[in-house]
């Protein structure tokens, strides 16, 4: 297995909950940008309401001196800053937990509840300094105690971030991290810490050389999408993709390009179409309720074979659904969607890593096939952020396709410009609007090769067989095997449940069975025949998926079967999880499921 995941027992979580609106994310981006910055490795994920303000919100932090992918199961220590904290999470708190809570609302632990409580006046320390807003950087001062986290590291972030409001007010700031450092370790100094390994990322003089990046999926993809050359971004703001629109508006700017913010899902993908028409690399961000808007405009760009990228950050529907939680639902109308026969290449990053080259690949497939390049994240590969190796902004150089050149416009042998000529690739050099002697007809109506509406039976057939040719094959990566090449059970999935899988992997591993994941990269052209080779090695298979229908699994077995037309493979029995309850996959619930599966043996049968 590869050295990206870390057993669970070598790391801890650290949680803090309040009310929507009290500073929970503040105070949690402080604690994972502190470690970040100590050389650990940080996955961090949040539960919020889907409002502004009210509603129970809380911070995750899983930490380890080696790559952390995936949530956990259970909490190490719990900040509760109301009374709601405390009832809401103390399931989930670890045998031997602790819990920090502001004794200023008199916490109570539940009937049962066997974890200890430390009562800390957070919200007096606070005051004592000039304000009970500063209660959560008391936490984190009692968090530091009970972690052994040195506090200068705080210190530091705490003048980086109060800096432009004068040395008063961060001054004050760290005299109350000291305060509830001070205080957990006068009034509770026979409590058991959970101190950290070192992290293994520290040079031998103890010191970090470069900090690593600390980001969402959200942010990666948005990254790599400029440095991948796009210059227009069209977007409506939606859960959980707002947070790429906010980085293309602050950042497009400065490299000649433009963000646009639309009055709805279908101008934005109309916008975007638009600017792919005149040449310009363009993308749409959008969620479920957005991507069935664009569905009408997603077909024009097929028939008109216009590149445009665009990005569905799935989220639990239908409808508004549950807006801020986790689920992968959106799987076949981002296959399928549209109507008419349409083909079109789909990927589904599993890491920020992946986010950020995805976004650079997508744009080249777009360009290179002349169609829409969708991209399937979801909200926890979306919102939640972790630490990431350092990322190569040169490794995937731009490529623009099939470009008409000076020589192609001469029109040798035809009357005008052929736009869309037949060729054994279905790809044809496509002109830029304005080119001397280039002609574009843009039109939704079936066409011939100069763009003139036809509706011919012979050209309707050579048309729909070009624009299927086109995807056939599609040169990335499709499929992402990692460990034994003939195992006791093969995990699949797509999209952030990958971090989950490995590290389940390799816990199984540990327990003696054998197991291996298949991460499925590219949904679209569907990897049928690569797959089937991998399943029909395994012994048994795992379906891994956050939908009630079985999306993926529907689509692997009509893959399976396709694949097997000549009766060549026999195939294990497949077993799914399927998680919609809007949390993510924890790897437990994985090694849980494959060991009972195990149990119970299987039978392999020809699909």
């Amino acid at each position: 297995m590869p050295d990206n995941v870390v057993p669970h027992a070598s790391t801890i979580t650290w949680k803090v909950g309040a009310e929507q609106g009290q500073g929970v994310d503040s105070t949690g981006t402080m604690m994972a940008l502190v470690l970040n910055r100590m050389g650990y490795h940080v996955y961090s994920y949040r539960q919020f309401s889907s409002r502004i303000k009210g509603g129970h919100s809380n911070y995750s932090i899983r930490v380890g001196p080696d790559p952390v992918g995936a949530p956990s199961h259970r909490d190490d220590i719990l900040v509760a800053l109301d009374q709601e904290t405390i009832d809401r999470n103390h399931q989930k708190l670890a045998d031997g937990g602790l819990m920090i809570a502001d004794s200023d609302f008199g916490p109570t632990l539940p009937t049962g509840c066997q974890v200890e409580l430390l009562s800390v006046p957070l919200s007096e320390i606070a005051s004592s300094e000039g304000h009970k807003i500063m209660r959560n950087v008391a936490a984190l001062g009692a968090s530091a105690y009970l972690m052994n986290i040195p506090l200068t590291e705080f210190e530091e972030a705490l003048k980086r971030q109060f800096e432009r409001k004068g040395e008063k007010v961060w001054a004050a700031n760290i005299a109350v991290l000291h305060k509830g450092y001070e205080y957990v370790k006068e009034h509770h100094p026979n409590t058991n810490g959970l101190s950290l390994a070192p992290p293994r990322s520290k040079g031998s003089n103890g010191s970090v050389a470069e900090p690593a990046l600390f980001v969402s999926g959200n942010e990666a993809f948005a990254m790599g999408a400029l440095v991948g050359g796009c210059r227009l971004m069209a977007g409506y703001p939606i859960t959980p993709a707002s947070e790429i629109l906010g980085y293309m508006e602050r950042y497009l700017p400065a490299v000649g390009g433009a963000a646009v913010q639309t009055e709805d899902e279908m101008a934005a993908i109309m916008a975007a179409v638009a600017a792919g028409y005149t040449g310009v690399r363009a993308m749409t961000s959008t969620s479920g309720p957005g991507l069935s808007l664009m569905q009408e405009i997603l077909g024009l760009a097929h028939i008109c074979e216009i590149p445009v990228v665009i990005v569905d950050c799935q989220r639990g529907g239908p409808s508004t659904g549950m807006p801020t939680k986790q689920e992968q639902s959106d799987l076949w109308a981002l296959l399928y969607g549209t109507h008419g026969d349409t083909q079109r290449i789909l990927l589904a990053p599993g890491t920020r890593e992946e986010a950020f080259y995805d976004a650079q690949l997508a744009f080249n497939l777009a360009e290179r096939h002349q169609c829409p390049v969708l991209v399937a994240m979801d909200l926890s590969l979306s919102l939640d952020e972790s630490t990431v190796p350092h990322l190569d902004k040169d490794r995937i150089p731009i490529d623009r396709g099939l470009v008409a050149t000076d020589e192609d416009l001469k029109h040798e042998g035809h009357s005008r410009f052929p736009r869309f000529l037949q060729s054994e690739s279905g790809i044809s050099p496509r002109s830029i609007p304005g080119q001397p002697g280039g002609q574009y007809l843009a039109t939704g109506a079936e066409h011939g090769v100069y763009g003139w509406v036809s509706e011919s039976p012979e050209n309707r057939v050579a048309m729909v067989n070009k624009r299927a040719r086109k995807v056939e094959s599609v040169d990335a990566e499709s499929i992402i095997y990692e460990g034994d090449p003939e195992p006791d059970v093969l995990m699949i999935g797509f999209g952030s449940p990958r971090g989950a899988m490995s590290e389940a992997a390799v816990a199984l591993a540990a327990d003696g069975i054998k197991a291996a994941v298949a991460h499925l990269r590219v949904l679209a052209p569907f990897p049928g025949k690569e797959l089937a080779e991998y399943v029909s090695r395994a012994k048994q298979v795992l379906v891994v998926e956050q939908n009630a229908n079985g999306q993926l699994q529907f689509i692997i077995e009509a893959a399976l079967f396709r694949a097997n037309a000549d009766g060549q493979y026999t195939y294990p029995r497949i077993h799914h999880l399927r998680k919609y309850n809007g949390v993510s996959v924890y790897p437990v619930e994985i090694i849980e499921m494959v060991k009972e599966s195990v149990e119970h043996g299987s039978q392999r049968k020809a699909v």
